[in-house]
Parts: structure tokens; sequence; C-alpha cells
């Protein structure tokens, strides 16, 4: 029967549920036995893989363009008439593997999480993850319209991006104010779409016998190796050692401008990140269009290591890359996977500043880890932890850092890649307190009743930019700062996704560290532990790659001391 199921997606994807069912029923009848297991596994995988697949270029095509009609009913035809009978379909077969006990090289962790989808899995929460998904797109609508007048032209907010970088205080100020008015003009509606989630997420833990959202989302995202405990424990150390070096950060450029304090405005972001540039600074522009960045990225990741720079250059030359913004494209950035094609796919909104190469770099990092990890023979073993899938994306930033000057066909002079790599530096730091405050929101928003209502939610957020960003002064502009939960689109799409980035920063800077003194075996390890996909733990992953799986203090503090000497060393070179 299976000999009959398409080989290629594009032949399969407009298939019916009546078409597909007939082959998860084929394996659900098959005698499972330790002679038919191999085989058996191979069929399930050929056939979720098309599955997945139809998802990622259904989701892909809506989010390349909002305002396409034609592709927003693909996608919600997939979410409603594919993706439910799918599920259930898939947790029978889950239970069928449990039940017989049978099991292979490289599927006790894997098997592991599969327990806990079936454990977790209730039909009737079918309909409500579907219509979490198309919140989740009404979110994306909403933030893809926002657009504003500048200098004449109706551009999309993301354009003014190369406005906040740059070195005139008064026109940042200018886009900033507009870019906010504009913002808080969709306050209810957001504020609207957020009771909708909330209510839908609880009533969706509620069903699968969880008190909250939070013990719910714990399971599902299956976090064995840390707990909502260790979470705070990263928080406080963050306040301890990240805090103040983010405000020595802050304080440094404050006193540079003579200003008492820095405003949002005189952030690179309009909000916690970097601050823009000095006045008299030239901003580091580093390429003029879309196929620059690529050809300079393809570059430099071939000096990280020949082998990935051939991976990218495959993407590029079979189109798996969509880099640029514009009008009606879903914000934000992501690598998905094909695993019928075993090609990554890169979706970003590149406007012309640095910031682009580090997602351009950061994603790719990603896209090597779907290429490595693409031999697994089973499904259920690509899916690694995403803890460890940051560390992929966010060590490729730093192993590709030296590599960002002209004479190795990146980007800049020496002078220039200098001032890169401390803007990157720098923005690690400044990362971790953000981090800490989106999780800690997360946190509280699923675990307290009043996490519901909007004016409780912009109450908790003003604590906490308060307690981990005291740096920076927005006096007089406290709707835009309590509102800051609206813009972090995490929390409205991919609810707690977020503490795993700065836990595999973490982990990525020890790869770093591992790459100064030994940079091929850094590469080499990190590699490995690429290959393993969700063969193995949280820990061993991290092990493989040459890091500790932390939340303490001292090694935080270890990572922002090695980045607080090596911004000096470079200050010196900029």
């Amino acid at each position: 029967m299976f000999s009959q199921l398409p080989t290629d997606v594009r032949a399969f994807q407009d298939w019916s549920w009546a078409q597909i069912a007939p082959y998860y029923a084929d394996l659900a009848a098959r005698p499972l036995t330790a002679g038919s297991l191999e085989a058996w596994l191979a069929d399930w995988t050929r056939l979720s893989f098309l599955i997945y697949e139809t998802g990622a270029r259904r989701h892909l095509a809506h989010t390349q363009d909002t305002t396409d009609a034609v592709a927003e009913a693909a996608f919600f035809r997939y979410l409603d008439e594919i993706r439910p009978p799918a599920a259930t379909a898939e947790q029978e077969l889950k239970l069928k593997l449990l039940a017989s006990g049978l099991s292979l090289e490289g599927l006790a962790v894997p098997l592991r999480n599969l327990k806990a989808e079936a454990d977790l899995f209730r039909d009737v929460n079918l309909p409500l993850l579907v219509e979490e998904s198309k919140l989740g797109s009404r979110y994306d609508k909403i933030i893809g319209a926002q657009t504003v007048e500048w200098e004449g032209k109706e551009i999309p907010l993301p354009q003014l991006r190369p406005v906040l970088a740059g070195t005139d205080r008064a026109r940042r100020e200018a886009a900033w104010q507009l870019m906010s008015r504009r913002r808080l003009a969709d306050r209810s509606a957001l504020n609207d779409l957020w009771r909708e989630l909330h209510a839908l997420r609880q009533r969706i833990a509620a069903n699968a016998g969880h008190p909250d959202y939070r013990s719910y989302i714990w399971q599902a995202k299956q976090r064995f190796d840390y707990t909502p405990a260790d979470c705070a424990t990263f928080h406080d150390a963050i306040e301890a050692v990240c805090v103040p070096a983010a405000t020595r950060i802050y304080d440094r450029r404050s006193r540079m401008l003579g200003l008492p304090a820095l405003r949002p405005w005189d952030l690179t972001n309009g909000e916690f990140s970097r601050p823009a540039d000095m006045p008299g600074t030239q901003p580091l522009k580093p390429y003029r269009d879309g196929g620059e960045l690529l050809d300079k990225s393809a570059a430099i990741l071939d000096k990280v290591d020949p082998s990935l720079g051939g991976q990218y250059r495959t993407m590029i030359a079979e189109g798996l890359l969509d880099a640029e913004n514009r009008k009606g494209k879903a914000p934000g950035g992501y690598c998905t996977y094909f695993p019928v094609a075993k090609r990554p796919f890169i979706f970003m909104n590149a406007v012309g500043l640095h910031d682009d190469v580090q997602t351009m770099l950061h994603e790719a990092g990603h896209a090597f880890h779907a290429f490595a990890s693409s031999d697994l023979p089973f499904a259920p073993q690509l899916e690694s932890p995403m803890e460890f899938n940051e560390v992929a994306s966010m060590a490729m930033e730093l192993l590709a850092a030296p590599y960002l000057t002209a004479d190795h066909g990146g980007f800049y002079d020496v002078g220039g890649a200098a001032r890169a790599r401390i803007e990157h530096l720098e923005s690690t730091i400044l990362f971790w307190p953000y981090m800490a405050v989106v999780d800690a929101f997360q946190q509280w928003a699923y675990t307290h009743p009043e996490g519901a209502e909007p004016d409780a939610c912009d109450a908790q957020w003003r604590a906490l930019v308060q307690r981990f960003i005291p740096a920076i002064d927005f006096d007089g502009l406290d709707d835009v700062m309590a509102t800051g939960w609206h813009r972090k689109l995490h929390i409205f799409n991919v609810p707690f996704y977020y503490v795993e980035y700065g836990l595999a920063q973490l982990g990525a800077a020890q790869v770093w560290r591992n790459s100064l003194t030994d940079h091929p075996r850094a590469v080499a390890d990190y590699r490995s532990a690429l290959r393993l996909g969700g063969t193995a733990t949280l820990p061993q992953l991290f092990a493989t790659a040459g890091a500790r799986f932390a939340f303490d203090a001292g090694t935080l503090g270890e990572a922002v001391g090695l980045i607080e000497r090596t911004v000096t060393e470079l200050g010196a070179v900029a």
C-alpha cells in the first residue's frame, strides 16, 4: 500500500483526509513485532513527513504574504481538515508503539518524549489547538498591517529600524514616537486577542488535567531536565550578573552623550537593545541588497566550515531563503524544515542593518541543525529540544564572528567588523535581562487569575522592566513601556518559547569559549551534537557540544566576564 504514497509533497499537499486516512488505518492494523518494527516506523515516518511538510509549506506561504487570501485559505484548510484528524491518528500509533514495549537503538529518548505527548493528548483539545493557530494568524495580520507615513512614503514599521539605529537623535525620537503611536492604535485589538488566547490556553490545560497552562506547557515542551524553579534561579542569576553589566553598557553610553540616562529612542530597537550609534559615527551598512547579504554570508560560513558553507550555498541555489522585508509580510524570522525534501527554509525581514547579518547567521545555524540530523531514520528522532536548537543558531553567530571582515569575503573592514562584534556581544548581555522579563511575565500570566486581564499584564510587565532593565528612562512614556508585551510575538504565537534563548545563549557562549583555543575542535564538537537530533537528553546534547547545561550565577558570570573582556579588546581596534 505504501508504495502508492507520493515521494514528493507537491503530489500530496492537496490530498483530502479521505485519501490519507487509509494509510493510518493500515499502520494501526498491522501486527507490531520485533521483526516488523523498523519497516513500520519507516512507513509511519514517510506519512508523517508528508503531512508535516504540507503544513510547513502552507504556513510559510501565509507568512510570506499575510494579505494573500488564497494562501491564507490553504493554510486554514490544512489547520481545519488535515491537522486534527492526523493528530488523532498519530495518537493511536503512539499508543500502539508504546504498548508494544519495543524499541530500537536511538529510540530511548524519543520514546520518552512520545509518552509525554501521548499522555497529554485529548480529542477535545484538537479544535482548540486549531483555534489557537488561527488566533496567532490574527496577531500576524495586526502586526503585519502596521504602517506609517515617513518622509512621504507609507512603510511597514520594520523599515524604520535603520532610523532607530542611526546617529540623529531627533530623527530617532520622531521615528520612535511615530511607531509608538501606531502600535498603541492597536492596543484594544491586541488586548482583546490576548483575552481570547489566555482563556483558550487555560481551557486546553484544564482539558488535559493540568492546573494551569504553565504546567501543561512544561509537559508539552517536554522539559524533563529543568523546572519553573530552575527558571526562577536563572532569573535571579541574571539580575545579579547581567543587570549590572547591562547597566554599565547603558551608563557608559549616556555619559558619552552627556545625558542623565538613555531614553528608549536611544536604543536600536526602541526598547531594550544596544544603544544607537554615537553622533558622527557612520552607520554600519553591511550590504546593498538581499543578494549581497546572501553572497557574503556564504563566504563567511565557508570560513567557519567548508561543508557548512556548501549547505548554505545549496539553500541559495534552491531558493530556500526569503530575506527582505516587504509590506504584508509577517514579522520576525524563523527557519522551518521540509522533511520530505530534507531541506530547511529561512524566513526573515532584512532592512539593511547589521542585525540582519546576525539574524541570517542565527537562522543558518538552525538550517545546519536540520541538515545534520536529516539522516536520522525515524521521525521521532528529529524532535530535538528547543533549548539546544537555539545553541545551534546562537553558537553559529559567535563562531562566524571572526570572519566578518572583507578579507574573508565578509561585510566590513577591520574596524567595522570589530564594531559589529562589540554590538553583538553587548547585545548578548543586554538580551539576558529582556529574556528574563519575557519568561517571568509568561510564568506569572498563566499562574495568576489576573493574568487574563490586560491592565494587570501592563502592571506586571512594567514591574519586570523596572526590575531587569532599570537603566532606561521611560518617564512620561508609561503606556508604551507597559504594553511592551504586545510587541513580543512569542507571547502571542509561541507561548513559553523564550527561556530557551537565554539558556542556549549560555551554552553558545561556552562553545565560543572553546573555539578561542581550538576552533576546529569546537566546530567538530558542535556538529557532532547537531547530528544527535532528538536522540539524547538536553544535558547530553550540551555536553557533546562542549558546554554545561546550567542556570547558576557562576557559569553565567564566567560567560559575561569573557564577553566584557573581549569587548574591551575589540574596542581598541574599533
